[in-house]
Order: structure tokens, then C-alpha cells, then sequence
């Protein structure tokens, strides 16, 4: 770690913020501040703390451990050296996991300290969920289809460990909308996955896509993305509306319910216009969000 950063701390910066993929920090701050304030929790130094962590800390942690032991299949996939995520040179590898690490300790210890045992223990769930998805050995991205749970739970864990740290008891429609935001991130991770099918195949790297064929897995996922929506329709008004936020993810897909493996890198188009759906579709969320405070 001394060798990398003595050759250039500001080298060393940029590759360690490039890893955490900055434009994807909100995708996990935001389910925790959402759900810890639906959940009870006001303003205050839980909501902060937590939510920093889950901006930055919580994402080094997650794509830097990929981007240490994904490093084979990086180097053979177009789509890697941008917003997308960088091809971290093996020189910053030490430096990103012991970063990660630590920048995340003290954070889980205030959360630990102002939470309680059942708020902390998914906490930690949550955290061997992130470290196993990509570590030696254990390798869960490598599972088919445990592999989408999985990623899933990395997105939805945060918002569950903010509804325990609020102290919300479990209720119909939390469960509800918890199963949606499940089914929603596996889907999302299975289209993302059938775009590297090529280049993971090269690596000898297995996910859900190169185990069930891009057209398979991509019609999976618009069943799970309906399933999804579907589920959201069981809410209490105005939090039905949600359902109708599907749509546009369904029909993004659309166009490549057909795709073969050998033209599955087609599927990056539809990962690029999902990148900007989840901004659209977090911007009308907040106002959804927004109501159901404001009418408490």
C-alpha cells in the first residue's frame, strides 16, 4: 500500500474514486435515507452517518472488491474504463481493499453503537453479502441466480438496515415494497450481466447470463421486472403509483428480448439507458416519498 501511494497520491484518489463508481452512490444512500425517514427516524446524526456511508464508504467497499478480483474479465470488457467502472491496475489493488476496509470501520461502529442487536446484525448480513459477491473462494457473483440476490441485497439491504435503525416494526406494506425493490434489482442485475457474457466467458467468470443464455436471462428479467411492479400495486395510495415506474425499465428491454449470446453485447445500449432511468425514476420516487411524509 506505501509503494502505491508513493507514486502519486493523486493518482491513487483518482483510481480509488473511480472504483466506487460515483455514479452509482446514490442508488444505495437513497433507498437508507428514504426508509429510515418512512420508517419513523427523523434528522439527526443516525440519518447523516448512515447515509455518508452509504454514499461512498458502502460503495468502495462493494465495486473496489469487485474490481480487485474481477481484474481478468475487466481487462477483456470494451465497457470498463469510464462511468462504468475503471480496470484498476494491480498496483492500487492492496490499497483498495485495505481503504475500503478501513473507511468503512468506523461508520459501522457509530451505526453499531446508536442501533440496536437485530439493526446491526443485518448490517453485518449486508456487508458479507458485499464482501462474498466478489472474495476468493466464496464467489457468489459466480452462483447463477444467487448471483442476482445478491447484487439485489446490496441495494435493498440499505434500506432495510434504515428501517431497523428507525426502530419501524415490520408492516404489510413495508414487507411489500421491500419483495418489489428485490425482484427489481435482480432483474436489473440480470440485464446488466448478459452484456459481459462474452468477455466473462473468456475469463472463465459464470453469472446467471452465462449460465442461462442472454434470451433467457433477459426474459427473465421483464418477468421479474412485472413481477415487480405488480407486487407495487398492493400498496397504499399514493405508493400504487410506484408500480407505473416499471414500465420504462420494461420497455427498455424490449428490443432485446431476442438477443443470442454471440450479439448479447448489444445489451450494454439498454444497460446505458438504464444508468439514466434510475435517475429519472429516483427524482419521481422522492416526490412519492415526499407525500407520504408531508401527510404524516
Amino acid at each position: 500500500m506505501t509503494t502505491a501511494l508513493a507514486s502519486g497520491p493523486l493518482t491513487a484518489l483518482r483510481q480509488l474514486v473511480g472504483s466506487s463508481r460515483p455514479l452509482s452512490w446514490i442508488n444505495t444512500a437513497y433507498p437508507f435515507a428514504a426508509a429510515y425517514l418512512l420508517g419513523g427516524g427523523g434528522a439527526g446524526p443516525v440519518l447523516v452517518v448512515g447515509t455518508i456511508f452509504f454514499l461512498i464508504p458502502y460503495n468502495l467497499l462493494m465495486y473496489g472488491v469487485n474490481d480487485v478480483f474481477d481484474h481478468e474479465s475487466d481487462l477483456r470488457n470494451p465497457r470498463k474504463g469510464g462511468v462504468e467502472g475503471v480496470v484498476l491496475d494491480t498496483r492500487w489493488h492492496a490499497l483498495t481493499l485495505w481503504a475500503a476496509g478501513l473507511l468503512c470501520l468506523p461508520f459501522v461502529i457509530a451505526l453499531a453503537l446508536w442501533g440496536t442487536t437485530a439493526s446491526t446484525a443485518l448490517l453485518v448480513g449486508v456487508l458479507a453479502a458485499v464482501v462474498g459477491y466478489s472474495a476468493p473462494r466464496i464467489r457468489l457473483k459466480e452462483r447463477a441466480v444467487l448471483d442476482s440476490a445478491t447484487s439485489s441485497a446490496h441495494f435493498v439491504g440499505p434500506a432495510a438496515v434504515g428501517l431497523a435503525l428507525a426502530g419501524a416494526e415490520p408492516s404489510g406494506p413495508a414487507v411489500l415494497a421491500l419483495i418489489a425493490f428485490f425482484l427489481w434489482g435482480m432483474a436489473s442485475h440480470a440485464v446488466g450481466a448478459v452484456q459481459d457474457i462474452v468477455p466473462d466467458r473468456a475469463a472463465g467468470i459464470g453469472s446467471v447470463a452465462t449460465a442461462l443464455g442472454a434470451r433467457t436471462t433477459i426474459r427473465t428479467a421483464a418477468g421479474l421486472y412485472a413481477a415487480s411492479g405488480l407486487l407495487l400495486l398492493g400498496l397504499p395510495w399514493p405508493g400504487t403509483l410506484a408500480a407505473l415506474l416499471v414500465i420504462p425499465y420494461l420497455a427498455n428491454i424490449a428490443p432485446h428480448l431476442a438477443l443470442t449470446d454471440a450479439s448479447s453485447g448489444r445489451a450494454h445500449a439498454a444497460w446505458r439507458r438504464f444508468l439514466v432511468l434510475n435517475l429519472v425514476a429516483g427524482a419521481l420516487l422522492t416526490q412519492l416519498v415526499i407525500v407520504e411524509l408531508l401527510g404524516r
